[in-house]
């Protein structure tokens, strides 16, 4: 069958939470670069689809591209491995440790920042020639992306840092079921439909990802935005950080964790 059940597809997670702990640090950073700056792709992508059609759904549709491309080329977004990582931990494999899980964040978070930012500066450069001329509708949709949620949630102080907190759990709630959709099926199509559906919800509701964010807000202030670093990372990044976290490991990780591996009491009907 093309369809694996929970037991065999959660094992599959802890195996490669723990497979990602140990891999090297040029490997880690190669592949984190590399789905940051796919996603970001897909981002601009999706932002520019939305400004053409004049519909943000279609832009939400058609964003979950990204997503696959990279999952499929076995590249790792921070928010992946917020969920799979610590199962591994949580199930004591050999050698695992808590430093081990903090080293493969700490660098995941490096590489996806270094490609979104990338991406950030090639597409402002493409969408001002060389920051020749101001940036058209796009560069400018994607300003008030940044303003509105970064100062936008500044206004309401601290209830505003827990609304960032909360799109940020509900955020991970779905993608983290995405990067399980890529576990389930053994086929190609059946791990893009899995991935595609949790991945379009996330971005229609307008949840707040931490990868997608990296080249989001650099990329605002980039093309005009009126807000700054520390608007950036104290009113999105760092909320947005702990609820992914928190969001992905307790709502899709340990929930599929701890009644598929670690399951209770079975009643004997013998």
């Amino acid at each position: 069958m093309s369809y694996l059940v929970p037991a065999e597809f959660v094992t599959k997670m802890v195996d490669a939470g723990e497979s990602k702990i140990f891999m090297s640090t040029r490997d880690t950073l190669i592949r984190a670069f590399m789905a940051g700056a796919i996603l970001a792709l897909a981002a601009v992508f999706a932002i520019n689809t939305a400004v053409q059609t004049g519909s943000p759904l279609i832009g939400a549709i058609l964003f979950p591209v990204g997503f696959c491309m990279l999952y499929l080329m076995g590249f790792d977004l921070l928010t992946g491995v917020f969920v799979l990582t610590p199962l591994a931990l949580l199930d004591k494999r050999p050698g695992v440790t808590v430093n081990g899980v903090l080293r493969n964040w700490g660098l995941v978070f490096v590489g996806n920042f270094g490609g979104a930012l990338t991406v950030a500066f090639m597409m402002a450069y493409v969408y001002t020639y060389g920051f020749s001329i101001e940036p058209g509708a796009v560069g400018q949709k994607i300003a008030a992306i940044g303003e509105s949620r970064t100062v936008g949630y500044a206004e309401y102080g601290t209830a505003g840092w827990f609304t960032i907190f909360i799109r940020g759990m509900l955020c991970n709630w779905m993608v983290s079921m995405g990067v399980v959709g890529a576990m389930i099926s053994t086929t190609v199509s059946g791990k893009v439909i899995a991935m595609w559906m949790p991945i379009m919800l996330f971005f229609a509701m307008g949840f707040e990802h931490s990868v997608v964010n990296m080249f989001l807000f650099p990329s605002g202030m980039i093309m005009g935005g009126d807000f700054s670093i520390m608007d950036y990372l104290v009113w999105n990044e760092i909320p947005t950080v702990i609820g992914n976290l928190v969001g992905g490991l307790s709502l899709t990780g340990l929930t599929l964790y701890t009644t598929h591996i670690r399951t209770g009491a079975k009643r004997n009907f013998d």
